[in-house]
């Protein structure tokens, strides 16, 4: 993820984007106490939320006025366009997702010009690079995500389970018997909960998937299309096959926070999320606090 600042909506004709010559005489000589910025980060505030906008007014004198966007990074990309589209100078920094540099980047600042060597080296430089559209840096990189698997450490030992799963197979046994078992007494308990609904997360799931099924990823290096092959279609079979098994039919219309609900209020055994979930599973009024490890998904 990464956090972007907007450039000035330009006359008619212009491109739109603010050269590091114009953004810098902007400012030059300015001062920028007393200033307020709007920023768009997503649905919910996250741990780290607070302590960050804190720290950064403390340091600018600048008043961060945070604003939720939507849930789904789909919408949230298309509110962005939105904007954009508009002319809109309602945001003035946005959170980005690490595939939409070259979408947003005409319409963001070069931030390159306002760190020093030292600052600019000391990240990630992958990020950097994934991060720097036709020489202009149009996000600053601020955390790295993967997926995880969250699994239910007190409930694989009272069935009998050594460790989490290392293989899909795993996972739907062990799922499937801790289902079976919890339903006793819970008939809302579900083995496996991830995000199905029709938004990028799903995409992040398929090609995890796919990928650990040795299927290949949508498109190769050399622009090859690779995704029509046996593995990548048995991976997705074995999902489809979950849903209504070890995981709940609904599942299909789940986001990251649907997912998180089920699996915080203790009625899931496994969840496929990021890795913001650990902290706040462990929040003082969770039902789950200390009965959960994460591990890299099979």
């Amino acid at each position: 993820m990464a956090l972007s600042a907007c450039a000035g909506q330009a006359p008619a004709g212009d491109s739109g984007a603010a050269t590091s010559e114009e953004t810098a005489a902007s400012t030059e000589g300015g001062s920028t106490e007393g200033s307020t910025v709007t920023a768009m980060l997503w649905d919910t505030p996250r741990p780290g939320d607070e302590e960050a906008v804190a720290y950064c007014e403390e340091q600018t004198g600048i008043t961060i006025d945070v604003q939720n966007g939507p849930e789904s990074a789909t919408d949230r990309l298309a509110l962005y366009l939105q904007f954009f589209g508009a002319g809109s100078g309602d945001i003035d920094l946005m959170q980005i997702d690490v595939i939409w540099p070259g979408i947003l980047a005409e319409h963001l600042i070069d931030l390159r010009p306002y760190l020093s060597d030292e600052q600019y080296n000391s990240y990630f430089q992958a990020i950097v690079e994934n991060n720097t559209v036709d020489g202009a840096l149009v996000g600053i990189p601020w955390f790295t995500d993967a997926g995880l698997l969250y699994y239910r450490s007190d409930l694989l030992e009272k069935y009998g389970f050594d460790g989490p799963p290392e293989t899909w197979a795993e996972l739907e046994e062990m799922a499937t018997t801790i289902q079976e078992g919890e339903r006793a007494d819970n008939s809302d308990f579900w083995g496996f909960v991830w995000q199905g609904a029709a938004y990028e997360g799903l995409t992040c799931d398929a090609l995890e998937w796919q990928y650990s099924w040795n299927g290949g990823t949508i498109v190769e290096p050399d622009g090859t299309i690779s995704i029509n092959n046996e593995n990548a279609a048995a991976a997705f079979d074995m999902a489809a096959g979950w849903v209504d098994n070890i995981s709940p039919p609904g599942v299909v219309s789940y986001m990251e926070e649907d997912a998180r609900g089920v699996w915080q209020g203790g009625n899931a055994a496994f969840m496929r999320n990021w890795p913001y979930a650990y902290a706040l599973g462990n929040a003082e009024d969770s039902v789950i606090k200390d009965s959960f490890g994460v591990v890299p998904l099979p």
